[in-house]
């Protein structure tokens, strides 16, 4: 805030633009930075890319689609795995957990697996 005044032309110490934000209730936003959840820089293998950006299934069972996003809580982070059906768009598998391990990847799919028995 105090750059911002200075820009403005109007030339205002730290401690005094402290002081009137404390004196007015003006307090700053604290977010949080985003979690770095990718590693791109491994010696693992690239899963191929089957469907080639062709989201359309014309029946059901035929193609699927998987995603892991992840939420803030007070509790802390929670992870969220879901499979989709392209044909139906309807979730038919999905696995929440606190820490992201190949259990959360598998369990959707064995639902999925589960549910529509392809």
């Amino acid at each position: 805030m105090t750059m911002e005044l200075k820009e403005a032309g109007l030339a205002f110490g730290e401690r005094r633009v402290g002081r009137l934000r404390r004196a007015n209730g003006i307090k700053p936003v604290r977010t949080r930075r985003q979690k770095v959840t990718t590693d791109s820089h491994h010696r693992l293998g690239v899963a191929a890319n089957w469907l080639d950006g062709d989201f359309v299934a014309a029946s059901p069972n035929q193609k699927g689609a998987g995603d892991i996003t992840y939420v803030w809580t007070s509790e802390g982070w929670l992870y969220l795995a879901v499979i989709l059906d392209l044909h139906s768009r309807r979730v038919v598998g999905r696995a929440v957990s606190d820490r992201m391990k190949k259990h959360l990847a598998i369990r959707p799919l064995d639902m999925a697996v589960r549910l529509r028995n392809p």
